[in-house]
């Protein structure tokens, strides 16, 4: 049985200390089998290659020859030139949203989710100067509070992401349907058995299914 050291990332303390992101990621290393012989958590934005806790990770590995486990390639970096370093290192490592990947899907994976990151922050950006424009006061009680403008802005960030992805998704929906899946739980099924990623990685369900079609409808 292969062996396995996990290695888990949020980007925030509240993160952290809430368990957002961290339980689906434990949740898919479980489900991933195998000899997990130890995890390493860290706290830390996807673009800083500063990783204490993944030179934890790492060293571990090459004590005891185990292969570096992540739940998702964008939970490792986000960051293209650091997953090809860490592709011609000494230690092996599979994602377990793409555990047959080869090193060229690696290095696409890798330059869509660093594309998707640098999108993101330049869509927050400037919903956070339109809102500054506007005379909204921005950074008081940082860490604590954030305004109505603010919260509006992340908002539209994150519906516009569910879109992108729902755009995406819908030709293999659309697929399923024709062979004959008519239900949400059926469409799941189908886009299981074909290894399509749902979005924040993971097994489909009917509810996931649902929020996609959501997304599409208008």
């Amino acid at each position: 049985m292969p062996s396995f050291i996990a290695y888990l990332r949020v980007s925030t303390d509240k993160q952290g200390e809430s368990g957002l992101g961290l339980d689906a990621q434990q949740a898919a290393v479980a489900r991933f089998g195998g000899t997990v012989l130890d995890s390493f958590v860290e706290i830390e934005s996807g673009r800083k290659s500063d990783r204490p806790r993944l030179a934890d990770a790492l060293q571990r590995c090459r004590e005891t020859g185990a292969t570096l486990l992540i739940a998702k390639l964008d939970r490792l970096a986000r960051n293209v030139r650091f997953i090809a370093t860490l592709m011609e290192s000494d230690v092996r490592f599979v994602a377990c949203d793409m555990p047959t990947a080869d090193p060229f899907r690696l290095h696409i994976e890798a330059a869509v989710a660093e594309e998707e990151a640098r999108r993101i922050s330049q869509r927050t950006k400037a919903a956070l100067a339109a809102a500054k424009a506007k005379g909204t006061k921005l950074g008081g009680f940082k860490g604590h509070y954030i305004s109505a403008d603010e919260r509006a802005a992340g908002a539209k960030v994150r519906a516009d992401e569910a879109q992108k992805f729902a755009a995406g998704v819908l030709p293999a929906i659309e697929s399923a349907r024709i062979e004959g899946a008519t239900t949400l739980r059926e469409i799941a099924s189908a886009l299981n058995r074909r290894g399509v990623n749902a979005r924040r990685g993971g097994s489909w369900t009917a509810m996931q299914v649902s929020r996609v079609l959501d997304c599409t409808v208008g």
